[in-house]
């Protein structure tokens, strides 16, 4: 298992990691984010989803709707925001093997909600808040594809 641990001080460093997974993704990637309110993943998912091509007003917390679907980038973006379901059970009603298994991204907020329901394939990144403005995320790859997808942010990230 693949894993990276990367302290943004700030959201410029936040957006420049969004911006290098984005550049790493590939078609049926599926991303699960946790942390707890107030860490960023709303703001690390618009970084990542605005690098592939999605314009930047556009991104918002699909909270209510459970996901949203930007067609517009590189690769399709799938938000999805698991907060609101009452149980994982609900999660499977929204059909999302035909978003894991599609030729887009999915990003997946409050993702230890539904983690029996995720593909065995996937990018786990846990946000712990530092500070005001510092957050530290934690890639966590399951399977091989993820790990290659860890291993190009790692060298995206690399100090120049």
């Amino acid at each position: 298992m693949q894993s990276f641990t990367f302290t943004a001080e700030n959201e410029p460093a936040t957006c420049r990691l969004g911006r290098a997974l984005a550049g790493a993704l590939e078609p049926g990637s599926v991303v699960a984010l946790v942390g707890p309110l107030g860490a960023g993943k709303t703001r690390f998912v618009q970084a990542t989803a605005e690098a592939l091509g999605v314009p930047a007003d556009v991104v918002t917390s699909p909270t209510f709707v459970l996901v949203n679907e930007y067609l517009e980038g590189r690769l399709p973006v799938y938000h999805f925001d698991t907060y609101r379901l009452p149980s994982a059970d609900e999660f499977c009603d929204l059909g999302p093997d035909e978003y894991f298994f599609g030729s887009g991204v999915c990003l997946i907020e409050w993702a230890d909600r539904v983690a029996p329901m995720l593909p065995h394939q996937r990018l786990e990144i846990a946000i712990e808040i530092i500070s005001e403005t510092a957050r530290q995320f934690t890639f966590v790859a399951h399977g091989a594809t993820m790990q290659a997808v860890v291993e190009r942010v790692i060298q995206e990230m690399q100090p120049t």
